[in-house]
């Protein structure tokens, strides 16, 4: 389990023009700012480390970034698109930069990839992904099991059936890609990069309601009433669809 790491060295406000950050190797660091907007320095984060960026930075500007191998600038989602200029990137293989959008759960929706405006002046990778696929959709609810029925006496009454199981509602529909306007070098070889913009999985289907079971016949001597019916399972519901893919734009200088 990778050790957590909390930034508390910065402040909002223009003392962070001459910031410099280091993310040291296998930690998570969040940048615990309140200004939505933010300049750094130099930011290194080193291999197998993870920098998160919360969801009230709308801008970032970056004078040297240094991202090992298998590191990750992880965005929260946020209505707002996030502008991030880079003047002099270094980039590792496996690098990801994310802005996925978060899963519905049963009481929030799912949330859609962040737009993301990225400008590199100058930039080295190995590889480089880009991630704005949308967050899978709300599950659909289990239908309730049926309740069962009653039994019968022995010599006067009659049992009742069970009950039907209700059926399970359709999972929802997945959240948006998200958006990437990339703004590059003309030598940059972005055919090398790869960009996720798939729309968020639908949410998964709610499971049907167990049938009830039919109230059975007491064991009299001499008389007694037959048992009742089961009753009838219920339907699952059915998978949500899958959301709408985002879109990229590549512009060149």
């Amino acid at each position: 389990m990778r050790s957590l790491a909390l930034l508390l060295c910065l402040f909002a406000g223009p003392s962070l023009a001459a910031a410099q950050v280091t993310v040291p190797s296998n930690t998570l660091m969040r940048l615990p700012v309140a200004s939505s907007s933010l300049q750094l320095e130099r930011l290194e984060v080193a291999d197998q480390a993870t920098l998160m960026i919360p969801a009230t930075v709308t801008e970032l500007h970056i004078g040297e970034l240094l991202m090992g191998r298998d590191a990750r600038i992880g965005i929260a989602p946020s209505d707002q698109p996030l502008r991030l200029v880079v003047e002099d990137a270094d980039i590792g293989p496996g690098a990801w930069i994310s802005a996925k959008g978060a899963a519905g759960t049963y009481t929030r929706p799912a949330t859609p990839g962040r737009e993301i405006k990225l400008k590199l002046h100058k930039l080295t990778f190995e590889s480089l992904t880009l991630d704005v696929r949308g967050g899978q959709g709300r599950p659909g609810y289990a239908g309730l099991d049926g309740a069962h029925g009653q039994p019968g006496g022995c010599t006067w009454g009659q049992a009742s059936a069970g009950h039907d199981g209700q059926d399970g509602t359709d999972g929802h529909e997945g959240a948006a890609g998200g958006s990437v306007v990339l703004e590059v070098p003309h030598h940059v070889e972005v055919e090398r990069m790869q960009v996720l913009l798939d729309g968020g999985a639908g949410g998964a289907a709610g499971s049907a309601g167990r049938p009830g079971r039919g109230g059975a016949a007491k064991g009299c001597l001499l008389y007694g009433v037959e048992g009742a019916a089961d009753g009838k399972p219920g339907q699952a519901g059915r998978e949500g669809a899958a959301g709408r893919s985002g879109a990229m734009q590549v512009f060149r200088f």
